[in-house]
């Protein structure tokens, strides 16, 4: 087995899909939760001056959906061709846009603009979105694409409360029950299921 190291941040955020895929796959690893404070100093010895990073034999890889992409093909959670993967890629991207656009709220510094975007996003933007990404979930049996477990929905399932959390929905997963379904056919496997009762508690 290949020496890996994976290196990310004290919470989940947009590294435990990755953390849950290695699991999936049996592949030991060290798990490098790196504090905030200290991250300035580990910056710039990144590929791209952020995490996650992948290490494999001491080469190191970037992007988390490129990174969950890679260890879906390796460990058969990709789709069966090539438009199958077309459709998890495209499905994928349009979660990430829903992470992107609660980004811009959550990480705006003046409490007065990010409440007033809070609101605009949540009466325009946000219910649009996750109803299409409601619609997809169902069409595809509970799954973010091709009707089947994929690296699309450890993307999802890794990402949700950090989702919730910009989001400013506690309950997401009440109000869409079809999100749930994606999270526990992730956490379903035994390997995923070891690893989530043994890692460090975070809300993020």
């Amino acid at each position: 087995m290949p020496k890996v190291v994976f290196k990310y941040f004290e919470v989940k955020a947009l590294g435990e899909s990755t953390r849950l895929l290695l699991a999936y796959g049996g592949q030991e690893f060290e798990d490098q939760r790196i504090p905030f404070d200290q991250w300035p100093s580990h910056k710039p010895s990144t590929p791209f001056g952020q995490l996650p990073v992948l290490e494999i034999d001491g080469k190191q890889y970037a992007q988390s959906i490129a990174i969950g992409r890679y260890l879906g093909r390796k460990y058969g959670l990709a789709g069966d061709d090539a438009e199958q993967d077309f459709e998890i890629d495209q499905n994928v991207d349009f979660v990430n846009d829903l992470r992107a656009k609660a980004a811009v709220v959550q990480y705006e510094p003046d409490a007065e603009i990010k409440a007033k975007k809070h609101e605009e996003q949540s009466k325009n933007i946000y219910p649009a979105l996750l109803n299409k990404l409601d619609e997809i979930i169902k069409k595809n049996n509970g799954h973010i694409a091709a009707g089947k477990l994929t690296w699309g929905d450890f993307i999802f399932a890794g990402m949700f409360d950090y989702l919730k959390v910009m989001l400013q929905m506690p309950d997401l997963e009440k109000k869409y029950p079809s999100f749930q379904q994606v999270i526990d056919a992730v956490y379903a496997n035994p390997k995923v299921k070891a690893y989530s009762e043994n890692a460090p508690k975070c809300d993020l």
